[in-house]
């Protein structure tokens, strides 16, 4: 199966990649958009079946590895082969 997890900022902590995105966007003309975020994609191919127990493994390692959980969240998507 192949899994996608997705990091982004909290909602209330400053992402300064993000304001530089942002500022960028607006320099080439583009006034309507806000609230630019930046985050990260990490793909991967498992060969486990999807159940409570590699779910878990997935929060564990989503939460210690692949996240800084004082300032991102994350979540993931499991597809099947």
């Amino acid at each position: 199966m192949k899994v996608t997890v997705y990091v982004d900022p909290k909602k209330n902590v400053l992402d300064p990649q993000g304001a530089a995105v942002e500022q960028a966007i607006e320099s080439m003309g583009h006034t309507n958009i806000s609230n630019v975020k930046v985050g990260k994609t990490i793909t991967f191919d498992l060969a486990e079946e999807d159940t409570p127990e590699l779910r878990s493994a997935l929060d564990k390692l989503s939460n210690e590895l692949l996240s800084n959980p004082i300032i991102e969240d994350y979540r993931y998507e499991i597809e099947a082969d």
